[in-house]
């Protein structure tokens, strides 16, 4: 009995340690890959930058000047005049008190459980 017992626990310490050395291993891998990752990371990471640099170079007013003006023909460009522009005239200006009387109205409204969106839904419908 006790030398079965003993054959047993050899065996499960002998399955134990080729488990833990497999363990082992397959953490050492985990931990080269994340390296290898990190690494590609960063090399992506310097190639955006300067891909980044490369396109603000490009977009600058005296990169981009000569090339809008070889083709202004094919493109049908023309130039920006000031009445494109709005005025600040235009800008609607703040009203000088909120009107209460129709948040009081919706508030009421949302107490009592109605919905004033969906009322207007079916309105409309």
């Amino acid at each position: 009995m006790i030398r079965t017992l003993n054959i047993l626990l050899v065996c499960s310490a002998i399955g134990l340690l080729i488990g833990v050395y497999a363990l082992k291993y397959a953490s050492e891998d985990l931990a080269a890959e994340k390296v290898q990752l990190a690494r590609q990371i960063e090399r992506q990471q310097a190639d955006l930058s300067l891909l980044k640099a490369d396109w603000a170079f490009l977009n600058q007013p005296a990169n981009v000047g000569p090339v809008v003006n070889r083709h202004v023909a094919e493109l049908s460009l023309q130039t920006l005049t000031q009445d494109q522009f709005g005025s600040i005239d235009l800008i609607p200006m703040r009203l000088k008190a909120p009107d209460t009387a129709g948040l009081d109205g919706l508030f009421e409204a949302l107490n009592q459980g109605v919905d004033p969106i969906q009322q207007l839904i079916k309105e409309s419908n």
